[in-house]
């Protein structure tokens, strides 16, 4: 029964890594709890069984855009739901609502903050409620990076009903500390629990340090152009500078901040999910929900907080699992943007002071190791695993470190004259000021400090600016030295600096000086082989694919849909190759089940050129 649910309103002939596992445990009557990647397919385990089991499923989900995204493709799929949020005018509200009493929607997507109204309280009492299915459902814990104090009203709702439910909880990002937390505040019953690892091996990772950032990312967009992508920028000035300085320079791009209106911020939504204006710029209020499948690049234009929210913004990019590529321009003042939004979060004035200052230290830790990302020369993807909690090998293939050429290179000398000029000046003044101290600089700022008497002064004037920022940037990864907190960041030392200073030989990982080549020409997934995409195609096969392509605007106009929700890339690339004639062949492609073929599978079999009927 639900490998049938699977391919005919779905379009998949087999489930996904852990789908399977977490759907049995659902239909076994027990509590669920699922980590797993974005793309990875987590809304499909909530929602086969919602049309297996005897009552409705209600998903309790953080944000608009996501319900909205969800419920659209489930109609499309021949599956009614419906959502219950303030998008809604009363009579549309009151009218789901009925619609529901009478048994015509499975599944239901409600915002937590709903739950207790007393109009949906009333619905839910007289309705027999199956499963409760939280989404996104780190949001419930403080201790993630969205805390959402909306969600904790979720099990004062369960405790309101004459029956439990079964509850199911599911998350692309959480740490062990977070995961342990989801599961104690929504009180889960000997839950079956489920990760499927973080790695998205079709994506490619890495880290940049332009000099001009908007220089580099109008480079990069040329090489990408008509491609749909995300532009994540730290502030609304980066994003109105960004996207007005795109749009000068031809490329369809439209912005998103939490200071435009909230009809703006729709419409500009809608042109990026409808391919109107195919590249977003935007803040992190973006994103949450948006499962634009084809999109094929998240450029972060500056360093985000934490390596939570990296994972979850990186990871909109290749839902489809095509190829895509996350980059990360990084400059030393993200950290100091950061630290200031850190420092006046206002997200949890709800919480006492202690524990304030706790989650504050907490994500200072998190800042710093988002920060030691961006300095590290081990693999991207295996930095990342490790941070949630994965151990692998050091080397992945499809990062930017895994495919620069380093040699082992002994800094110790550097590492030497650093330290002892931090000791020398009483650890009083930060990164910058003791380079230009170690580098000679005869600036009006080190002669006012007197750190031209320093006996370190112009010690390290023949080592290149950039080698001695590498190597200060390692001996802080490393633990040699440390950053303060304080409103100026100073550099200090710690118990490993005396090492250093005793003769320790200090050895770390350098690029080598050479041309290094194209990242298309080596992109491998970890198994060792390239991803197939729409650029493994042969010449006609992507003059198909620009036909299928315009064929599927051309249906998501008439239907008011984005195109993606018609059929995704992934399974336009799957028609390319397979060329089906038949309704049974096209059946066999990825992606097409029977509800969308009877809507529109024959006009596809046109397209192809080969329609038999």
């Amino acid at each position: 029964m639900k490998k049938q649910l699977l391919k005919q309103y779905f379009g998949y002939d087999e489930f996904r890594e852990g789908q399977e596992l977490l759907i049995d445990s659902i239909l076994a009557g027990k509590d669920t709890f699922g980590i797993m990647p974005t793309g990875a397919g987590k809304s499909l385990c909530f929602q086969i069984p919602a049309l297996m089991l005897d009552g409705i499923t209600l998903v309790i989900s953080p944000l608009i855009s996501l319900m909205k995204d969800q419920v659209g493709a489930l109609n499309q799929a021949g599956i009614h739901a419906a959502y219950l949020n303030s998008s809604l005018s009363v009579n549309q509200y009151y009218k789901a609502l009925e619609f529901a009493r009478a048994g015509r929607y499975p599944i239901i997507y409600v915002a937590p903050e709903r739950l207790l109204t007393e109009s949906f309280l009333d619905f839910a009492l007289h309705t027999k409620i199956a499963m409760i299915a939280v989404d996104e459902a780190h949001c419930v814990s403080q201790w993630g990076q969205d805390f959402r104090p909306s969600y904790l009203k979720i099990m004062e709702f369960v405790e309101r009903l004459a029956n439990r439910p079964i509850i199911s909880a599911f998350t692309a990002s959480a740490t062990r500390e977070v995961r342990e937390d989801i599961v104690d505040i929504l009180m889960l019953r000997e839950p079956t629990v489920l990760s499927t690892g973080f790695d998205r091996p079709n994506l490619y990772f890495e880290v940049q340090t332009p000099k001009n950032r908007f220089g580099a990312l109008r480079e990069y967009l040329k090489k990408h152009e008509g491609e749909s992508g995300i532009i994540y920028c730290l502030t609304r000035k980066q994003v109105e500078e960004v996207c007005g300085g795109l749009i000068k320079e031809g490329v369809p791009a439209t912005r998103y901040h939490a200071g435009l209106s909230d009809d703006e911020r729709k419409n500009n939504q809608e042109d990026f999910i409808y391919d109107r204006a195919p590249v977003m710029v935007a803040t992190n209020a973006f994103g949450m929900g948006i499962d634009k499948s084809n999109v094929r690049y998240v450029v972060h234009y500056n360093m985000p907080k934490n390596m939570e929210s990296y994972y979850q913004e990186a990871g909109r990019a290749g839902r489809d699992g095509e190829p895509a590529e996350c980059i990360l321009y990084y400059g030393g003042q993200d950290v100091v943007t950061n630290r200031f939004f850190i420092e006046n979060n206002q997200d949890n004035e709800e919480l006492d002071e202690i524990t304030r200052q706790i989650v504050r230290q907490r994500d200072e830790e998190r800042l710093r190791k988002m920060t030691f990302y961006c300095f590290t020369n081990e693999c991207l993807r295996d930095y990342m695993l490790r941070y949630f909690g994965e151990y692998g090998g050091n080397y992945c293939g499809n990062c930017s470190n895994c495919m620069t050429q380093f040699e082992e290179v002994d800094v110790s000398e550097i590492a030497e004259v650093f330290i002892g000029c931090v000791r020398e000046s009483g650890q009083r003044y930060g990164i910058n000021v003791l380079i230009d101290t170690v580098h000679g600089a005869n600036t009006a700022k080190i002669r006012q400090y007197l750190m031209d008497k320093n006996s370190y002064y112009g010690r390290l004037a023949g080592v290149q600016n950039y080698r001695l920022r590498q190597v200060v940037n390692f001996l802080l990864v490393e633990g040699y030295l440390r950053l303060t907190d304080d409103e100026y960041v100073l550099v200090r030392l710690t118990e490993k600096s005396s090492l250093v200073s005793e003769g320790k030989k200090i050895f770390m990982k350098m690029a080598k000086e050479e041309k290094r080549p194209e990242v298309k020409a080596k992109k491998i997934t970890r198994a060792g082989r390239k991803p197939a995409g729409a650029g493994e195609l042969g010449t006609e096969e992507k003059k198909l694919f620009e036909r299928l392509r315009a064929l599927r605007t051309e249906i998501a106009r008439e239907e008011r849909v984005p195109p993606y929700i018609v059929f995704s890339d992934k399974t336009l690339i799957h028609m390319c190759i397979v060329k089906p004639k038949t309704k049974v062949e096209m059946l066999k492609v990825s992606g097409v089940g029977e509800f969308k073929y009877e809507k529109y599978g024959e006009r596809f079999l046109v397209e192809l050129g080969t329609g038999h009927f």
